[in-house]
C-alpha cells in the first residue's frame, strides 16, 4: 500500500476541465511551498474534449478563487459571462391566460423575520395568483428580468450583489487552466495512451507514444471512455436511464442573434422529447437539445432544435453526443480514481459538471491525506461519491416528474420517473401538506442543492402544499414589500450585464 508520505508520482490521464481542475487543485495543495509530489497530465492531442458544459453553479467561484486565479482574467480568457440562475420555460402546460409557463431558479435564499418561513408566508398570503414564487421571494429574478449583472461598480472579484455562476467556453477554460497549471509546475505530456499496465486492481504504468509512465496514483479523466478504471473492475457501472431517459444531445454553437445582448442567466426550454439550453457567451451563443434517443432520431432532434432557434441562426458548429447517464459503483479502485465523465454523468439541466469535478478533487485530497490508503478509505470516497450522484439524480428527476404536459409520449411518461427515486416519491406526498424545509434534507448527500433550491423547483412547477396555518397578513405584506424594495434598490445598484462585461474586456 502507498502512504501519503510515500506518494511521489501522480499521473492524470486526460485533460479537459476534469484533468486540469484536478491537477491545479492537487498541485496547489501538495506543492504550494515546495514540491512534494510530481504531478503529470497526459493529454491526447488527437482526442477533443466534449466542451459543451458551458454553465456553472455558483460554488465554482470558490474553486477559482481558491486557486488564486484573477476573476477578470478568467472571464476574458474564456469569453465568459455571468449567471444569476436558470429560466425554465414550457415545462408545464401554458398558464390559464395562455402565456407560456416559466419559472426562475436562482442561487440565493431569502429568510423571513416572521415566526414562519418566507415560503409558508408566500403560500398563505395568496400570492400564487399574482406572481411567480421566485418573483416574490428572491432578488435575482429582478436582476435577470432586466438583464442586470449580479455586480455593482464597487463589487470586488468573486463577490456579487447576489450569488452567481458563469457561462464559460469549456474548451477555452481547459486551455486557460492548463496554462495556469503548467506555470504552477504541473508536467504536461501531449501523447495518446497506447496501453494500461495492471497488476490485480492496481495500475503499474501507462504507455503513451512508446513512453512508459509509472506512478503511485492514477487519476482517470478520459471522459466517457473510462480508459483506466475500466481496466481494473468489471460490472462497475450503474445506469440511471430509467429515471433520466435523456441520453443523447445535439449541441449547436451559433452567432448571437441580431440585436440581442448576452443574457445573465441560462435558459432551459422544454421541447417535445427533452429540453434545449441557451447559454450566452461574449462572442456567441451555445445551444443544444438534450433528448430521449429512444423516441427521437439524431436528425429529428437537430431539425427540432434548428426550428426552435429560428431560420436565421448562423450556426458555427454542430455536434451530436451520446451520453452515458449514471455513475460508477466504485470511483476509486486500487490506486486509480475516476473524476469527471469517466466517473459519472447526469444531464446538465442544473449545470453541475464543474461542480462535481471540484467536489471530487477536494474529496480525493482529504482521502489521500489519511496516511495509509486502506480499503476503508476507498470505501468512504466511493460511498460519498455515490451519494452525491444519487442525490443529484433525484433533484433532476424533480424537474420532470411534476409536469402536467401530455402532448407527447415523453411528457406523459415523465411523472413515472419518480418511481425510480423512492425517497423523492415519498417526500412529494409529504410536501403536499407542508413546505419543504431544511430538516427534510438534513443528513442527505446534498452538496449544492438545499431545501431552498427544492422549493424553487417545487413551487415553480406548482406543487404547492395545502396549508392552513394562521398568519398576520399585515406583517406578511410588510415582509414582501421589503423584498420588493430591496429588489428595486439592487436594480439601481447593479450594472447592466453588457456594461460589466465591456468593463472587464476593455
Amino acid at each position: 500500500m502507498h502512504t501519503a508520505d510515500s506518494m511521489r508520482k501522480m499521473v492524470i490521464v486526460g485533460g479537459g476541465s476534469a484533468g486540469w481542475m484536478t491537477a491545479l487543485y492537487l498541485n496547489r495543495l501538495y506543492n504550494h511551498s515546495h514540491k512534494n509530489i510530481d504531478i503529470t497530465v497526459i493529454e491526447s492531442p488527437d482526442i477533443g474534449i466534449i466542451g459543451v458544459g458551458e454553465a456553472t453553479v455558483h460554488s465554482v467561484r470558490y474553486f477559482f478563487r481558491g486557486m488564486g486565479l484573477d476573476e477578470h482574467e478568467l472571464l476574458r480568457e474564456t469569453n465568459a459571462t455571468l449567471k444569476t440562475g436558470i429560466m425554465f420555460k414550457n415545462w408545464m402546460k401554458p398558464n390559464p391566460d395562455g402565456s407560456q409557463h416559466a419559472y426562475f431558479h436562482p442561487f440565493e435564499a431569502q429568510t423571513s423575520p416572521a415566526v414562519l418561513d418566507i415560503s409558508s408566508l408566500w403560500m398563505l398570503s395568496g400570492r400564487a395568483g399574482q406572481e411567480r414564487y421566485d418573483e416574490g421571494v428572491c432578488l435575482s429574478a429582478g436582476l435577470a428580468a432586466q438583464n442586470l449583472a449580479p455586480k455593482s461598480a464597487q463589487s470586488r472579484q468573486y463577490e456579487g450583489l447576489v450569488p452567481y455562476g458563469y457561462h464559460i467556453d469549456a474548451v477555452l477554460l481547459a486551455r486557460y487552466l492548463r496554462r495556469k497549471a503548467i506555470e504552477a509546475g504541473v508536467t504536461h505530456i501531449e501523447a495518446t495512451i497506447d496501453a494500461v499496465e495492471t497488476e490485480g486492481e492496481m495500475i503499474k504504468a501507462v504507455t503513451a507514444n512508446d513512453r512508459r509512465f509509472d506512478g503511485d496514483i492514477f487519476v482517470d479523466c478520459t471522459g466517457f471512455r473510462s480508459l483506466l478504471i475500466g481496466k481494473l473492475k468489471d460490472n462497475n457501472w450503474q445506469c440511471f436511464k430509467e429515471a433520466l431517459p435523456c441520453t443523447k444531445a445535439v449541441a449547436l454553437q451559433r452567432e448571437m442573434p441580431d440585436g440581442e445582448m448576452p443574457r445573465s442567466y441560462t435558459t432551459a426550454t422544454a421541447l417535445s422529447n427533452g429540453w434545449a439550453w441557451q447559454i450566452d457567451l461574449i462572442n456567441r451563443q451555445g445551444t443544444g437539445y438534450v433528448y430521449d434517443g429512444d423516441r427521437l432520431s439524431a436528425d429529428e432532434a437537430e431539425a427540432e432544435l434548428r426550428t426552435f432557434l429560428g431560420p436565421d441562426s448562423a450556426v458555427l458548429k454542430c455536434t451530436h453526443i451520446n451520453m452515458r447517464v449514471g455513475c460508477l459503483k466504485e470511483f476509486w479502485v486500487g490506486n486509480c480514481i475516476a473524476i469527471g465523465l469517466s466517473g459519472g454523468f447526469i444531464e446538465p439541466l442544473e449545470s453541475t459538471g464543474l461542480h462535481l469535478i471540484n467536489l471530487s478533487a477536494g474529496l480525493l485530497a482529504t482521502h489521500l491525506d489519511r496516511g495509509e490508503i486502506t480499503q476503508d478509505v476507498r470505501d468512504s470516497f466511493n460511498r460519498l461519491m455515490n451519494g452525491f450522484y444519487q442525490d443529484l439524480k433525484q433533484f433532476i428527476v424533480l424537474h420532470y416528474c411534476l409536469t402536467d404536459r401530455d402532448d407527447t409520449d415523453f411528457w406523459r411518461a415523465a411523472p413515472d420517473t419518480v418511481h425510480h427515486t423512492p425517497w423523492l416519491k415519498k417526500q412529494l406526498g409529504i410536501w403536499k401538506h407542508k413546505v419543504c424545509e431544511y430538516h427534510d434534507l438534513a443528513g442527505s448527500f446534498s452538496t449544492v442543492f438545499s431545501d431552498e433550491n427544492y422549493r424553487y423547483i417545487l413551487y415553480g412547477m406548482k406543487h404547492y402544499p395545502a396549508l392552513s396555518l394562521q398568519i398576520d397578513l399585515g406583517e406578511s405584506e410588510e415582509i414582501f414589500a421589503r423584498v420588493r424594495a430591496l429588489s428595486d434598490r439592487l436594480a439601481h445598484t447593479a450594472l447592466p450585464h453588457m456594461a460589466y462585461l465591456k468593463q472587464i474586456n476593455m
